[in-house]
């Protein structure tokens, strides 16, 4: 597995970097896998690809100093600020499942579900539950390929196909300002739906969690 050193960049960087990988491997056919930690500078709301941003008060994230970008996966909108993002990037057949959307985003998870159990953070897929069309925030949806704990939503991915490869990308929650989310989304933010890395394990920063990500 290619690995790519933890870097933080602005959100139209990340995107593009990500965009680039993927570009790369499918024009080397790249036979192994590419995985890539990443943070993010200034805070950044990512957009779906096909969602419309017409939630976003654009004075709000002036005045908190708040990007914006579209991904190249679908889903709803995250906003990226306190969090350790993967990518991850491989030929459809390098998966077992790799033709089913739902199975390959399992085993690719699996690769996240080793590593927090080796820490003592015990994720799981979850309950799928049903998508309410209003929530904007991507964190307030289920779809049971994310990773929960004890119920809880950790972990949101989102992933994209293109010319037999597959791209999956998401984040993993270190904390939230759940203030701030209710405002630039216009909904309540339930501290029983989602978690974060301190709440479980406070003790944890995010280089802790660099490190051992990639110890792969």
């Amino acid at each position: 597995m290619k690995f790519i050193p933890y870097e933080v960049k602005t959100g139209a960087e990340n995107m593009q970097i990500d965009s680039d990988l993927l570009d790369w491997a499918i024009d080397t056919q790249f036979k192994d896998a590419i995985f890539r930690l990443y943070g993010w500078s200034p805070a950044c709301i990512s957009l779906g690809r096909n969602q419309k941003d017409d939630f976003i008060n654009q004075q709000l994230i002036k005045d908190n100093n708040i990007d914006v970008v579209r991904r190249l996966t679908g889903g709803r909108a995250l906003l990226h600020d306190d969090e350790l993002t993967y990518s991850f990037i491989c030929p459809i057949d390098y998966l077992e499942h790799g033709e089913n959307v739902v199975e390959s985003y399992k085993e690719i998870s699996q690769i996240l579900i080793d590593k927090l159990d080796a820490i003592g953070i015990h994720t799981d897929f979850g309950a799928q539950k049903a998508v309410k069309t209003k929530f904007d925030y991507c964190m307030l949806i289920s779809t049971g390929a994310d990773l929960c704990y004890q119920g809880k939503k950790l972990i949101g991915s989102a992933q994209c196909r293109k010319n037999g490869y597959i791209l999956q990308h998401g984040s993993i929650l270190m904390d939230y300002n759940k203030d701030l989310l209710e405002k630039i989304f216009d909904e309540k933010v339930e501290t029983t739906e989602v978690t974060c890395i301190k709440d479980i394990a406070p003790h944890l920063t995010r280089e802790d969690l660099v490190k051992h990500f990639s110890q792969l």
